[in-house]
């Protein structure tokens, strides 16, 4: 699937981007995986374990399994509630936006500042659900004024395939969030 084909969803996500100085360059694949903070690596080991086991603990009949349900929920929301102070640490306020919409392609956002297209950004993103963060590298796609301020929007450029998953269903839960929001509104 091209990158292109990936819809995106418009939702608040707490990102940080830095634009790339002059000195620096976007890294190759290998010097990607190298650089990715181990905070982020965590967060997507965490996410793999969890769509692993979710299938076999669904497996485990109701009766036989509550407790140990019951008992693995409780822990896996410990490690979120860990996970998700150890992501905390990773945000740097002054570097930080919210985007206006994503997906796994690309996302954009809005910026009392202008960026040039073409500018390579280095970017950190902190979902809520599933609960993780995402290191990449974008690419300035465009930036429009609107309203005295700059939608920017940026195309992923260095992207861990594991985490353009976990944007997949990031944006799936939104979509699903907003369609069951639509419904409860139709039947007021």
């Amino acid at each position: 699937m091209s990158q292109d084909e990936y819809f995106s969803v418009h939702a608040h996500l707490k990102i940080n981007v830095e634009v790339l100085g002059d000195d620096e360059h976007v890294p190759s694949d290998i010097e990607f995986g190298r650089e990715i903070p181990i905070a982020f690596r965590i967060a997507s080991q965490c996410g793999d374990l969890d769509n692993s086991v979710e299938k076999e603990i669904q497996a485990i009949s109701h009766e036989d399994g509550h407790a140990l349900m019951k008992y693995l929920q409780s822990q896996n929301e410990k490690i979120n509630l860990l996970l998700g102070f150890m992501l905390s640490q990773q945000d740097d306020p002054t570097i930080r936006y919210q985007t206006e919409t994503f997906g796994a392609s690309s996302l954009t956002f809005i910026a009392k500042q202008a960026f040039q297209k073409g500018q390579h950004v280095r970017l950190k993103l902190f979902l809520e659900n599933p609960p993780s963060a995402i290191y990449c590298y974008g690419s300035v796609y465009g930036c429009k004024e609107k309203n005295g301020k700059y939608a920017v929007g940026v195309k992923y450029i260095r992207l861990q395939e594991e985490d353009r998953d976990v944007l997949i269903r990031a944006a799936l839960h939104q979509q699903q969030k907003l369609l069951r929001q639509r419904a409860l509104e139709r039947n007021n």
